[in-house]
């Protein structure tokens, strides 16, 4: 059933709550909705609506990450105060109609390097926007201006709830050298690599090693801003081989 088919089945029900709204949008694999979506289904006003999603966060059943943007809690995250943000977040930056991807430690972790317990949910996208409390850790923004230029090094996984949008192991790399303060210095860096070199990379490192080469030159997928090649450099220094340095 499409969001149009709810709609109309919503209205249908002339009793029909917000949390009957909810569940039946659950019921259809989806977890989060804008305030704009449920007071069309419903046929109510704003006011009612805000009533009614006010007393459902009060009772832990509904979670309010951003002006207009709402997400359910499935019953195995009632204690956690706030659903996993991997559940929602590429509805939640489709909603602020901005580019982005899951990355730095966060994409790390999720490509199998686990050295490092990741209290953020880290994200990149092209607006300054203010972090989130997300029950028990925060979604965590960080700024890239020339987003579009890594478009190569981005891929997209699957999640319980849809999708979402992360980047590639040799991105998020390069990423931890643009942001190093965000990786706690480069001891922390060089083991989130060992890591990720392990997990995710061990089996094509020609191809891992031809990448570095190509982001610490000019040819890439992932097509680097001046800011970015010193970083490429200083991460191919680490990783390759003595005798086989990346030029550039």
């Amino acid at each position: 059933m499409d969001i149009y088919g709810l709609f109309l089945h919503m209205m249908l029900q002339p009793r029909s709550s917000l949390s009957t709204f909810i569940t039946t949008l659950q019921s259809e694999g989806r977890i989060s909705f804008t305030r704009a979506e449920a007071i069309a289904a419903l046929g109510i006003t704003e006011a009612a609506f805000l009533k009614a999603a006010a007393r459902l966060q009060k009772r832990h059943t509904l979670f309010n990450p951003r002006h207009g943007f709402y997400v359910a809690f499935p019953p195995q995250f009632m204690s956690w105060e706030a659903p996993p943000p991997i559940w929602y977040i590429d509805a939640l930056i489709r909603h602020e109609a901005r580019p982005y991807y899951v990355g730095l430690l966060k994409a790390a972790e999720l490509h199998g390097a686990s050295h490092h317990a990741v209290m953020e949910f880290q994200v990149v996208t092209d607006k300054q926007l203010r972090k989130i409390r997300a029950g028990r850790s925060w979604v965590t923004f960080y700024f890239r201006k020339d987003l579009e230029s890594v478009r190569g090094g981005i891929v997209e996984r699957k999640t319980d709830t849809g999708k979402m949008k992360i980047s590639s192991p040799e991105l998020t790399a390069l990423d931890l050298f643009r942001y190093m303060h965000v990786a706690g210095g480069i001891d922390a860096v060089a083991t989130v690599l060992a890591d990720l070199g392990e997990n995710s990379m061990a089996s094509n490192w020609q191809r891992w090693r031809h990448t570095l080469s190509a982001l610490a030159a000019k040819g890439s997928d992932i097509c680097l801003s001046g800011s970015d090649r010193p970083s490429a450099r200083r991460l191919c220094t680490i990783t390759c081989p003595p005798r086989k340095r990346c030029r550039g």
